[in-house]
């Protein structure tokens, strides 16, 4: 069937409709008329007609794969990478980075107005990165029967698909994939490891340095095999800093295996050094971190600061150059050890949930939120709403999330004084967003 694309969602999908039905009679104008079926469909762009083939069909949508390009988007451009579409991790190689950048700021007003209602007033900020190589975190999967591979999950399945050079990712790790499958190749590869995550620290010009591997195995994995595989990794690649393998989790709590050479890395940026550890959290665009950080923190000032969400302290300590005192909140027991050692001394660190901790909190002058994709949820929001800080600071990596949770906030009377699209996930339809707020 042809299709046209009116627009795409979030996700990464083009929004196109099958034909409505028609009205009764030509008297009857278009109250009889209904519209049609939305049908999702991947790896096209706004304006195009294709020929189309359903692939899903629900009562309420369709899904569909795009045969043919028809009528092309003047933004269209071929992509560079041999995986794309087949790959589950890029969603928009087929575009041209400044249209990327375009779709997303749409994508984020039409889900701002959709769901909070709410009708920006001010300018969004683009904040572009470079599109390729910026990554300074990758997960890759890893198959060792009936043949060894490494790559990421195909296109909407938990099929692996073999990688050997992913283009988002830094050099560095690039070259950690390089020697996985060298490693694999001569039969080292270890039955049990599942997953193996490359983490690149910097040094204060930007140069990667080190790489810290994170193995995530299988309950029946072997203990002395696993190190084995991971001393011979380090041996082959002096870059590779250390290796920590955890079993997978039971009741959420990953149990760590081994231990190979460092269980840390050193990440310096130009406000700070910070250490993280194997299984914390940090953000993953190498050349987009101080921008993220000067966004987020630039001008605030005042007595007292919340850090929600604070990770290893990435704004906190930014924060604690012009605040007296700053109170970080975070509900990761390895991330709060960071925290707790990456705080400078007007910084104290609770190891707490938001929920928990906003329960008994004072009121701040500033609150910064960086919670994860699933946002604040609506008791967190109800409560922070209730706080009545002056100044609230969210950054947020989905907009769905994002516009839910500032229904409650609206309606406390905060305001969108600034907002900030930081594209922290080129090629992907991933957006991260920092919306200031004043009350």
């Amino acid at each position: 069937m042809l299709l046209n694309i009116e627009k795409l969602i979030y996700g990464g999908d083009g929004l196109a409709r099958l034909p409505g039905s028609a009205p009764k009679d030509a008297t009857s104008g278009d109250k009889d008329h209904k519209r049609g079926k939305a049908v999702f469909v991947p790896f096209v762009l706004a304006g195009e007609k294709i020929e189309a083939s359903i692939t899903e069909e629900k009562p309420g949508f369709a899904r569909a794969h795009a045969n043919t390009i028809i009528e092309p988007s003047s933004h269209r451009i071929p992509p560079p990478c041999p995986h794309f579409t087949r790959c589950g991790g890029c969603h928009y190689q087929h575009a041209a980075y400044e249209h990327q950048l375009e779709i997303k700021k749409e994508i984020l007003r039409e889900n701002l107005r959709r769901i909070a209602k709410l009708e920006l007033q001010c300018e969004i900020h683009e904040h572009p990165s470079p599109p390729w190589n910026y990554r300074n975190r990758s997960r890759l999967q890893v198959r060792t029967q009936p043949n060894f591979a490494a790559g990421y999950f195909k296109f909407a399945s938990h099929e692996l698909l073999p990688v050997e050079e992913c283009p988002i990712s830094s050099p560095l790790i690039n070259r950690g994939i390089a020697a996985l499958w060298q490693a694999g190749r001569a039969g080292n590869a270890v039955e049990g490891v599942r997953e193996i995550e490359f983490f690149a620290n910097a040094d204060s010009d930007g140069n990667e340095t080190k790489l810290l591997l994170e193995f995530l195995c299988a309950p029946e994995a072997r203990r002395a095999a696993v190190r084995a595989w991971a001393e011979e990794l380090c041996a082959s690649m002096p870059e590779i800093a250390g290796v920590v393998a955890f079993r997978e989790p039971q009741k959420g709590v990953h149990e760590p295996l081994v231990t190979v050479g460092a269980s840390e890395l050193t990440f310096q940026t130009k406000t700070a050094a910070y250490r993280v550890s194997a299984g914390a959290f940090f953000q993953t665009n190498r050349f987009l971190i101080d921008e993220l950080v000067k966004i987020v923190t630039a001008g605030r000032s005042g007595e007292l600061a919340l850090d929600l969400y604070a990770g290893v302290g990435l704004f906190s300590t930014a924060l604690a150059c012009n605040i007296r005192h700053i109170v970080s909140v975070e509900s990761s027991q390895t991330a709060a050890a960071d925290l707790l050692y990456n705080l400078p001394v007007n910084g104290k660190a609770v190891q707490a949930t938001a929920e928990q901790y906003l329960a008994k909190a004072s009121k701040p002058d500033l609150v910064v939120m960086d919670p994860p994709r699933s946002g604040l949820g609506d008791s967190v929001a109800r409560v922070l709403a209730s706080l009545a800080a002056p100044r609230l600071t969210y950054v947020s990596c989905d907009p769905a999330t994002l516009a839910r949770d500032l229904v409650p906030l609206q309606a406390a009377g905060y305001r969108v004084e600034e907002a900030h699209l930081i594209d922290l996930f080129p090629q992907t339809h991933h957006l991260e967003t920092v919306l200031h707020l004043a009350c």
